[in-house]
This record gives C-alpha cells, structure tokens and sequence, in this order.
C-alpha cells in the first residue's frame, strides 16, 4: 500500500533566536519564532508524514502547550515521528519539500538538510529531495517577515 502525505508550516522571523532550517543552523540576523525550535521545513515533514499515515498533525503529538518541547530540537521530533510509522508498519519511501524565503540563501545548506532528513527518517539520501524558492519579494516571505515550507512524502507499508 503507497500512502501520500502533504505537509504545510510557517513562522515569524525575529531578533533572538537561532535560524534551524532541516536540522542546519544558518547565519542570519533573525532566526525562526516558536515552541520548539521553529524548524520549518522539519515541522512540514513532521506533518506530511503523519498526514500519511493518518495520524493526525504536529499538533496533536507535540503540542505547543507542553513544555517538554519548548526549544525542543526538531530532529528529535522527526525521529519520534519516523518511529510512530515504523509502530503502524510504514516506511518513508520518498520526500520533496520546498522552503520559502527570501533570505537567508538556502542553497549551500540543502545538501546537509537532505542528509539530516535521510538520517532521520531511516532512508537513502537519494529518498530525500530540499529544494528553496522565493516569492519575488511579494508577501510576509518576500518582506523578510517569515519563512514557509511545504513538504510531500510517500510511505509504503512494511
């Protein structure tokens, strides 16, 4: 059985957090606003995959009123998450996400996000695809005020 998840998030960019994009921090002047750490493009593949597996949403298993995630690393999400599926016996079998954001320039950093992302979710690099995309300077993404991320996935049962 092949099951297709998609995966949406956004947050705010401000002064005084770190910028953790796929489990990479990247020098920027603002950093992503959140519960945990913000990992947008993590928080979209957290979704896509439980979305797949009909498991609900980020949300439900990490709720931002529980303080055992505040400034909770992301990759730990996502390998609990991974976990979950591997418990209904589903596996990863492909991932495409997209980030969205005008700076910072995401391109020297996809390669290590795609490597934490495979790591993570147990699978071939070749498995994991990060692409980045502006939005042409128009909207909250263009104007700096934050960044977005869509994710796709497919899972095949075990």
């Amino acid at each position: 059985m092949i099951r297709i998840g998609h995966g949406f998030d956004v947050h705010k960019l401000v002064d005084g957090r770190k910028c953790i994009i796929g489990g990479v921090e990247i020098a920027h002047d603002k950093g992503l606003d959140g519960h945990s750490d913000a990992d947008v493009l993590l928080h979209a593949i957290c979704d896509a995959l439980l979305g797949a597996a009909s498991l609900g949403d980020i949300g439900k298993h990490f709720p931002p009123s529980d303080n055992t995630y505040k400034n909770a690393n992301s990759r730990v999400l996502l390998r609990h998450v991974v976990a979950l599926l591997h418990a209904q016996n589903y596996v990863v079998n492909n991932i495409d996400a997209t980030v969205i954001c005008e700076t910072p320039k995401l391109s020297p950093h996809t390669a290590q996000m795609c490597q934490n992302i495979a790591s993570d979710c147990q699978v071939d690099i070749s498995q994991i695809n990060v692409k980045a995309t502006t939005t042409e300077k128009l909207g909250f993404t263009g104007r700096g005020e934050g960044i977005a991320a869509e994710a796709v996935c497919t899972l095949v049962s075990n």
